[in-house]
């Protein structure tokens, strides 16, 4: 009975699987290569291994290493496991001729090591290779602050899975994508070639020679690799890398009398736009003026801000300037925009000043000067004409003949009459007047009431008209320029409640500094009155 357990358990022990590391192998996608190519060298072991246990410290000698990535797979066949770890290590010879690639070793196994030819980076054809990248430089001279454009091109030969694109590196410089990447097909020497096109503008900041890395490419292709076991392939992701050539720039330093409010473009202007095309406005009427500086190949970034000047009556509320990129017939185009909200406070004839922004030629290589020629426009007063009271004449009658007593007893009634007239207008005075001054006060409540009313609201408009009126019941002139000079503090909340109405960029509406204003104002008491009527009997 022992006899048959132990049998048993050799058996056991016999057909189990074996998880130490047995095999360890080696191998290179291409065998020759080009010095300035590279391979990818791939390391498996028929085992479940830690990544860090791998020495590859040997290859720095001959090679530059690249990304390295490691993955792991199990597959079970029949009751069978295999386990597999693979490292694929990214590698270019660092020069040409006959090279080693190190046996590697784990756990007491190791991998045969392997002759590698590299031949010269002119050995073969560029455009031969499944991955290459062509660049080209806008100019390899430029001024301090000129943007140079510095285009990509990258070919592939197979199907990409994934990849990123770095942009080039210069010391001391402003460097950014322009545009959105382009993506297509090339036929070259008749192979069907994805061609990825990327462009990037560069700004230097400091003058002298300046050496320029080149844009470097690293992702992962899908090539076909034979199933272990089997007569199908499948696909399989491999790491890829390429490296531009560096360039060589010369920056030049910008003249010592350069502005330094100006930039450096090819060609820039200036122009304005107004809502209403007219030369003829009213006071207290806001007119909407927007002035825009274009330049071609600047950035947007190295545009200056607008100066505005205005005359003294003309109040101005600007917005914030929108500045924008965009690329027209290949070309970086830029601009700023700045909109004001101008409001006239009195009537006259105004000039907008000349604007005038310095620009530097790089072609020309001298400085110019983008004009906005100045503009004339004429202000009048909202003044209501007043309004013209005929005059009524009674003709007189005349009668011919010889009166007698009636003229006599006429008079006498006459005077009967007006004592009698002038008693009650007494009576009645003393009642009407109480009425009047009611009347009157209960107007000026109404409007006061809708001013405050207004005030605790959030609408500058209704604010303004509001003010307008109690003003106007008041006695004083419904003018908005007439009102802002009784006080100091009414016209700053006037010009206060005009930024926020007219220029978006503005904080809210302040409506109890207006009515604050408003109520520390002396009363006018002939215009709360109503005019007393004099005695009928002087």
């Amino acid at each position: 009975m022992v006899r048959i357990a132990f049998a048993l358990l050799l058996t056991t022990l016999a057909t189990a699987p074996a998880w130490a590391l047995s095999k360890l192998e080696a191998t290179v996608d291409k065998n020759p290569v080009a010095q300035d190519e590279y391979l990818v060298l791939s390391i498996s072991a028929d085992d479940e291994i830690d990544a860090g246990k791998l020495d590859t410290s040997a290859l720095l000698k001959d090679f530059i290493v690249g990304r390295t990535s490691i993955s792991r797979s199990t597959q079970m066949l029949n009751f069978d496991t295999h386990r597999e770890t693979r490292w694929q290590i990214l590698l270019a010879a660092k020069q040409p001729g006959e090279l080693t690639i190190p046996a590697f070793s784990l756990d007491g196994i190791s991998s045969e090591p392997i002759k590698l030819t590299v031949l010269a980076a002119d050995a073969e054809p560029v455009k031969m290779k499944n991955l290459y990248m062509e660049t080209s430089l806008s100019t390899s001279e430029a001024y301090v602050g000129q943007l140079i454009t510095y285009k990509v091109k990258l070919f592939l030969a197979q199907e990409l899975q994934r990849g990123v694109l770095s942009a080039p590196v210069l010391e001391g410089a402003q460097i950014k994508q322009l545009g959105e990447d382009k993506d297509g097909t090339e036929i070259v020497d008749g192979r069907r070639l994805r061609v990825i096109e990327r462009t990037y503008g560069i700004i230097a900041d400091k003058a002298g020679e300046q050496a320029l890395r080149g844009a470097r490419f690293e992702g992962d292709v899908l090539v076909e690799a034979p199933r272990r076991g089997g007569m199908f392939s499948f696909n399989e992701s491999r790491p890829i890398q390429a490296k531009a050539e560096d360039s060589s720039l010369k920056v030049l330093p910008l003249p010592a009398g350069f502005d330094p409010k100006g930039f450096v473009s090819d060609l820039a202007l200036l122009k304005d736009n107004f809502t209403e095309d007219k030369q003829e406005f009213e006071v207290g009427a806001p007119i909407s003026r927007t002035v825009t500086l274009v330049a071609s190949n600047t950035d947007e970034t190295s545009l200056p801000e607008l100066e505005l000047p205005l005359p003294a009556s003309l109040k101005s509320y600007p917005e914030k300037p929108q500045r924008q990129t965009f690329m027209r017939n290949g070309r970086l185009v830029s601009q700023i925009s700045l909109t004001q909200a101008i409001v006239p406070t009195a009537p006259g004839t105004y000039t907008l000043p000349k604007v005038e922004v310095p620009w530097w030629n790089p072609r020309l290589r001298r400085q110019e000067l983008a004009v906005l020629p100045a503009r004339t426009i004429e202000v009048t007063g909202a003044v209501p004409a007043p309004v013209a009271v005929a005059a009524t004449t009674t003709p007189a009658v005349q009668t011919g003949g010889a009166a007698g007593y009636w003229p006599y007893l006429t008079g006498l009634f006459a005077i009967a009459w007006l004592l009698t007239l002038g008693l009650w207008w007494q009576n009645r005075k003393k009642t009407s007047e109480p009425e009047l001054q009611q009347s009157t006060s209960e107007v000026l409540s109404a409007d006061l009431t809708g001013l405050r009313r207004a005030c605790a609201g959030t609408d500058g408009g209704a604010m303004l008209n509001a003010l307008c009126s109690y003003m106007a019941a008041e006695g004083h002139s419904g003018r908005l320029v007439d009102i802002a000079g009784l006080s100091p503090e009414l016209a700053k909340a006037i010009a206060q409640i005009q930024q926020a109405a007219y220029a978006r960029g503005a904080h809210g509406v302040n409506g109890d500094a207006l009515l604050q204003a408003v109520l520390a104002l002396p009363k006018a008491a002939s215009a709360r009155q109503a005019p007393a009527l004099g005695p009928l009997n002087p």
